[in-house]
């Protein structure tokens, strides 16, 4: 037994109850209730003191060892609830001295870090949990799908959506051919609901005693700090989010990527109110294009459109819809149009419901998470943590599915940010590329708008960048390059 590795121990011990064992699909993993103490994982948390406190909490059933965040103060609460959890600022540090003790992570920090934290962790054998949205670009959502593969480690990206039923009726009335053939989605937040469309700050705040803000920025341009970008308002700034899509089409967007078995668009375009250089606009409309896939048994897949709207803008009520019902359902909504009927459900999936009227009694082949919402989610990657790859029952958003999913909402990102070039743009997903974007081919954006009001007379003088090379910009958005001392690890072949 001394021979035996704790992590080994684990996987054989799973995989001999899974033997002994029947458990329907349906049922949740083994693990979801109490688990004697020699076979509790040993998590650390990053980024902990807002979202990843709650995940934290729905992780309890396990041992909490280990807690990094740049923000003491505001992270303050979480060290407290988890005193024998040792403290770091650097999670380099934290892998450094307690590599070899970690199970599993837990990723809660701003967009544009979970890449390389979570990538990190994988190539070390870790198991990971990634907020949403998984990445901040298109290269490191697929590179953290291939990592996740090549290691066999459990992953599942914190839409927790994904896990609940609402997510599964969905796709079960699709698939079934309740709705017939889906050629147009529609789909919208209520978000943002943290301040978007800013100046960048012309001064720099005194940075706080309690927040590292070198390791904040990490791979990112190091900026003066202010006030404005940190806490939680970071998510509307480019450098460190991915604005109102990035935030909630994760949530909104996963029951259409997964219902109707999209791969990557072919072609994107975006608008939005004024687009300004560092700060992602107020509201924005996304359309992007998806080639036919496999029909399946009951229901063909042809070519379809998906339209995103934030910011207060939303699609058209379909014809018939109720008159004086709200279409935002716990902060959005998605509309179905098929060839014989119209399905609409609300963020994560929730309330789904025909236009028809008609109750689909569609047979359930998605398997379901008990308390999705309420720490199931968590729950069922922790169960997937126990199981050895060979016996493993995928998560509800594992990063095979969650990755190519969050290529596609920071393709809406990238169509936003590139608008002024005025064109649909053709998108060659398999090699990460626009083929439409010449090598000549230049945009400016604007800095600050200078709009002022003199004696009753309007000014509108704004401040543009120069002239930038618009394939170059696209080629880093796609794959950032990131600052001095800041490493992404390899794209496995």
């Amino acid at each position: 037994m001394s021979n035996i590795t704790r992590r080994s121990f684990l996987q054989k011990g799973t995989a001999a109850a899974a033997a002994l064992t029947i458990v329907p699909n349906t049922v949740l993993g083994r693990s979801h209730g109490h688990t004697v103490p020699t076979d509790k994982l040993n998590i650390a948390g990053i980024g902990v003191g807002g979202m990843g406190a709650a995940n934290l909490k729905n992780m309890e059933t396990e041992n909490i060892m280990a807690l990094c965040d740049v923000d003491w103060k505001y992270s303050k609460h979480v060290f407290d609830k988890y005193p024998q959890a040792k403290r770091y600022w650097d999670y380099r540090k934290m892998y450094d001295e307690l590599g070899s003790s970690i199970d599993a992570i837990m990723v809660a920090t701003a967009d544009h870090t979970h890449a390389m934290i979570t990538a990190d962790a994988i190539t070390m054998g870790k198991h990971a949990y990634t907020q949403k949205p998984l990445t901040h670009s298109v290269y490191e959502s697929r590179l953290l799908t291939k990592l996740a593969a090549k290691y066999q480690v459990a992953t599942q990206m914190g839409n927790q959506g994904s896990s609940a039923e609402g997510v599964d009726q969905v796709c079960e009335w699709i698939w079934a051919g309740e709705i017939g053939e889906v050629t147009k989605v529609e789909a919208f937040t209520n978000r943002p609901i943290w301040p978007q469309g800013l100046m960048t700050p012309e001064k720099a705040d005194k940075i706080p005693s309690t927040l590292n803000w070198d390791l904040f920025t990490g791979p990112a341009e190091l900026k003066p700090f202010n006030n404005i970008y940190h806490p939680w308002n970071w998510r509307g700034w480019w450098a460190y989010g991915t604005g109102a899509l990035g935030d909630m089409a994760c949530h909104i967007l996963h029951p259409v990527f997964k219902g109707l078995n999209l791969g990557y668009p072919t072609r994107v375009q975006g608008s939005s109110t004024l687009l300004l250089r560092d700060c992602a606009p107020q509201a924005q409309h996304v359309k992007l294009i998806f080639p036919a896939r496999d029909n399946m048994a009951k229901v063909a897949m042809p070519e379809v459109e998906v339209h995103w709207y934030d910011g207060g803008l939303r699609p058209d009520l379909p014809k018939g819809f109720p008159a004086g019902r709200d279409m935002d359902d716990e902060g959005g909504g998605v509309i179905f149009h098929g060839t014989k009927d119209t399905l609409i459900c609300g963020c994560y999936g929730v309330n789904p419901w025909l236009l028809s009227g008609r109750t689909p009694n569609s047979p359930k082949v998605c398997r379901r998470v008990p308390d999705a919402m309420r720490g199931g989610h968590e729950q069922d990657w922790i169960r997937a943590c126990k199981e050895s790859p060979a016996n493993r029952v995928m998560t509800k958003s594992d990063f095979s599915e969650a990755g190519p999913f969050n290529e596609m909402v920071v393709m809406g990102v990238l169509a936003v940010r590139l608008q002024s070039l005025f064109k649909e743009l053709e998108w060659d997903g398999e090699n990460m590329r626009f083929t439409n974007i010449g090598d000549n081919e230049e945009i400016k954006i604007v800095i600050r708008d200078g709009f002022t009001i003199k004696d009753g007379h309007p000014s509108f003088a704004k401040t543009w960048t120069d002239p930038i090379n618009a394939k170059k910009f696209a080629e880093e958005l796609i794959k950032h390059n990131y600052r001095a001392g800041w490493n992404l690890v390899d794209m496995p072949r």
